[in-house]
């Protein structure tokens, strides 16, 4: 039998050990060996001379043998779905939320590498790379989209009519950006996470408010990019401004530049405290924020932990690792066979209040006691 037929018979499974001897005998059972008979033949003086040709043409069926097999191993593993992740940020700002999403997936019963593959596409804030994204990933049918904290993402989507199953993670009411028919059956190609942007923002609002009472003057940056987390922030917080009696100025960066001259905006309007719209850019931006918020003694919160633990004061929002985690479980659920019209769209159910001890002092601040309490983590 020649290297052609060879490569359409079986191979051993993958993982299998097997000996040259074991091989043989693979072989011989297919055609693709001298049979026992024939090997006494060659050993006979007039075979001698055919002898070696026989352990060459062997030698040469046991190396293609052995070059197909980890061929095959190959095509299996390209056959794993593909999931494609999809994240504004970068990857060296959102180490723990991709544990936590392949901690969802594992829950489903997918791990990475064995029975699925994931892809991770990184925008560092480059919205305007999505249509080419989405375009290429609808041309080579990925099994799934991941978008869970990507407002964007979904809206691009949609606009692009995508029908790949995708699975958002979104600042508003995903009904009213019109992703879903209804929270409880989507309806769609689409489900996921209602961040319940406006209504943690709010609250956030307000714990800044009680850290800080002597700022009447609260200055808002959000990335106009981020259109939807931006409307967000301007609503909710000039309504929560207008309860309390406050001021509150809109400020825009979309690149790390602008955020430089956003804070010498926001020093000449004198404002007396910054509240940091969640956006991932800006969580990919976290030493950048804490390095200008300490030069400008400026008490500033955001909507995560990263840029606490950065050095800016305070935090609070939707525990991020917790819904990447259950974006995981709704992408495995999906590889599994569910549509996602009949999974409902879900909402937070664990926040996190983070303040960093230190900062507060080096602001001249006293956190109460209270609040000490409330939160989730305290720096020192």
């Amino acid at each position: 039998m020649n290297r052609r037929m060879l490569g359409k018979l079986p191979l051993p499974a993958c993982g299998e050990r097997v000996g040259v001897r074991g091989l043989f005998r693979w072989a011989q059972n297919r055609g693709g060996a001298p049979s026992p008979a024939a090997l006494r033949a060659s050993t006979s003086p007039r075979a001698a001379g055919r002898g070696e040709i026989r352990r060459r043409a062997f030698i040469t069926l046991l190396g293609g043998a052995l070059g197909a097999w980890p061929l095959a191993a190959r095509a299996q593993q390209a056959a794993l779905p593909v999931v494609a992740f999809i994240n504004p940020g970068t990857p060296d700002s959102q180490a723990e939320r991709l544990i936590a999403f392949r901690k969802g997936l594992a829950e489903s019963g997918f791990i990475e590498g064995q029975n699925v593959t994931v892809e991770y596409h990184w925008l560092d804030g480059h919205y305007e790379r999505l249509p080419a994204l989405l375009a290429d990933l609808t041309r080579r049918r990925v099994a799934a989209i991941a978008a869970p904290g990507s407002t964007p993402t979904a809206l691009a989507a949609k606009a692009a009519n995508i029908t790949i199953p995708l699975v958002f993670g979104v600042a508003e009411n995903p009904v009213d950006l019109g992703l879903v028919a209804s929270l409880a059956r989507p309806g769609g190609n689409a489900t996921g996470i209602n961040l319940l942007t406006r209504e943690v923002n709010s609250k956030r609002f307000g714990l800044m408010h009680e850290l800080v009472p002597a700022a009447s003057r609260f200055a808002v940056l959000v990335n106009p990019a981020n259109a939807s987390a931006a409307k967000e922030a301007s609503i909710g917080l000039h309504e929560a401004a207008a309860t309390l009696g406050l001021e509150v100025l809109l400020f825009n960066a979309t690149v790390p530049d602008e955020i430089d001259a956003a804070f010498a905006a926001i020093a000449r309007e004198r404002c007396s405290a910054l509240f940091i719209a969640g956006d991932g850019f800006f969580t990919s931006r976290a030493t950048q924020f804490a390095t200008l918020t300490a030069r400008d003694r400026l008490p500033a919160s955001y909507s995560n932990i990263e840029l606490v633990e950065a050095g800016v004061m305070m935090s609070y929002g939707v525990d991020f690792a917790d819904a990447f985690r259950v974006s995981g479980t709704y992408v495995g659920r999906i590889l599994k066979g569910e549509k996602p019209a009949d999974m409902p769209v879900e909402q937070p159910t664990k926040f996190e209040l983070v303040i960093n001890m230190r900062t507060a002092k080096a602001l001249g601040l006293t956190v109460p006691y209270s609040m000490q309490l409330l939160a989730d983590k305290v720096i020192e």
